[in-house]
């Protein structure tokens, strides 16, 4: 079954690799859903060309004490990733080319999200199942209300 995104939100998310001294950062920005449910809040979007996962949703779950943050793909090539404070979680993760399981521990969880939006940052690690480092990863997800853009232009 496919996830429909309503597109009330600007998402503008940025993710900056580390590895072997050196980093990539990439950016995408596009429109999406954003929600506050029970004790987390909701980021969710569609994949697009750019990112190599066209045809599919991503769901960023952030928990409101800053704990947990999941990121869920759903569609061809279906992943996710749970990053939590304090404790290592093996994750299974499909590449396109295969799928792999990673060890994740999270460095930093922080968030100014409200019910109309905000930033959230988070940074982990990721392993081989043989603890081998493999990069240290850094997420800065905003997330702005399209009428308050609006707003803003006038």
């Amino acid at each position: 079954m496919p996830i429909t995104v309503e597109e009330k939100y600007l998402i503008t998310v940025k993710g900056t690799m580390e590895q072997n001294g050196g980093n990539d950062t990439v950016e995408l920005m596009t429109r999406g859903n954003f929600v506050q449910r029970g004790d987390s809040y909701y980021i969710a979007y569609a994949e697009t060309e750019a990112t190599g996962y066209a045809g599919c949703t991503t769901v960023v779950r952030v928990s409101r004490d800053a704990r947990l943050v999941t990121m869920t793909r759903y569609g061809k090539v279906p992943s996710q990733l749970v990053i939590e404070k304090g404790i290592r979680h093996l994750c299974h993760y499909e590449t396109g080319y295969g799928s792999i399981s990673l060890g994740v521990a999270a460095d930093v969880i922080e968030h100014r999200l409200s019910e109309d939006g905000g930033l959230l940052n988070f940074s982990y690690t990721l392993d081989s199942g043989a603890e081998t480092m493999i990069s240290r990863n850094l997420v800065e997800i905003t997330v702005k209300k399209l009428e308050t853009i609006e707003e803003e232009k006038e």
